[in-house]
């Protein structure tokens, strides 16, 4: 059976903390939360589960998380570029997105159906159909997955 919705999700500020760690030779490290692998493992059978990133210094390091570890695939696609991409790759009415950003905030107006961590900026939360109660990395994923369950996959 092919899935035909899609969960796209951005990571930094959504699977992160949003924050960077920097040395003089760069970014180095970024902070992801324990709780939110664990809303994926309970949709990924039922639903296609992918990530965005504008972050192209930090790519090494999303995708050691996202990819190697979790399993999921992860597309470096700019915050400028990004609603053509959904629009052209998945169609805006199959995708639930997961955003927190000015730029999010009107791809989740678009969207099927849009998301929001608790700590997303006021346009994100704005234009979303459901804001988690916890924030990015502190388990707001492991409440998105929770909210699709219950809406779409029950």
């Amino acid at each position: 059976m092919k899935k035909k919705l899609v969960f796209l999700l951005d990571v930094d500020g959504v699977m992160t903390t949003g924050q960077f760690f920097y040395t003089s030779k760069g970014k180095i490290a970024k902070v992801f939360g324990p709780h939110d692998s664990d809303g994926l493992k309970m949709i990924k059978n039922d639903i296609r589960i992918e990530f965005l990133t504008a972050d192209q210094r930090g790519l090494l390091i999303s995708k050691k998380r996202i990819s190697k570890d979790l399993g999921f695939k992860i597309h470096l696609v700019s915050e400028e570029k990004r609603l053509n991409f959904i629009e052209k790759n998945y169609g805006l009415k199959n995708v639930i997105y997961m955003g927190d950003g000015i730029f999010d905030s009107q791809i989740l107006k678009k969207v099927k159906y849009g998301i929001a961590p608790r700590n997303a900026r006021p346009e994100a939360k704005k234009n979303s159909n459901f804001v988690t109660k916890n924030n990015s990395a502190e388990g707001a994923v492991l409440d998105a997955c929770l909210n699709i369950k219950k809406k779409f996959l029950t």
